[in-house]
């Protein structure tokens, strides 16, 4: 079993089993709502997690994403999208044992900042 958390522990959740992906994501939204060049995300089957802690708020980025996010710290938890049934994704840095995760692609390579250098041999993805 996994576990994560937000800034401020409200907001908790646990999975278990293997993740469908593990990825940087360089989109111009997940950049916004985090505040950062790229985020990284786990993508975790329906019916394998669930929430342990204060159950996150709900913002509808757009027709088919919502962004939960704690109530009381704001804080960024998973992200959703009807484009992807079936799944959520949870960000890799709550997780309770972070150095324990390995991304294998990234996703939106084209909207990447140049600005922040990467150097890896991951696949990089585009759309």
């Amino acid at each position: 079993m996994k576990r994560g958390h937000c800034l401020c522990g409200a907001v908790k959740f646990e999975y278990e089993g293997p993740e469908y992906f593990r990825g940087h994501c360089h989109c111009d939204s997940c950049r916004r709502q985090t505040a950062s060049p790229f985020t990284t995300f786990m993508g975790v089957p329906d019916g394998k997690w669930r929430w342990t802690g204060v159950e996150p708020s709900v913002y509808v980025s757009s027709p088919r994403k919502k962004r939960f996010f704690c109530p009381t710290s704001g804080a960024p938890a998973a992200f959703t999208d009807t484009g992807q049934p079936g799944e959520i994704h949870f960000y890799a840095a709550l997780l309770d044992d972070p150095q324990d995760f390995e991304a294998t692609h990234h996703f939106h390579w084209e909207e990447r900042l140049h600005w922040a250098a990467l150097t890896d041999d991951l696949i990089k993805k585009e759309g």
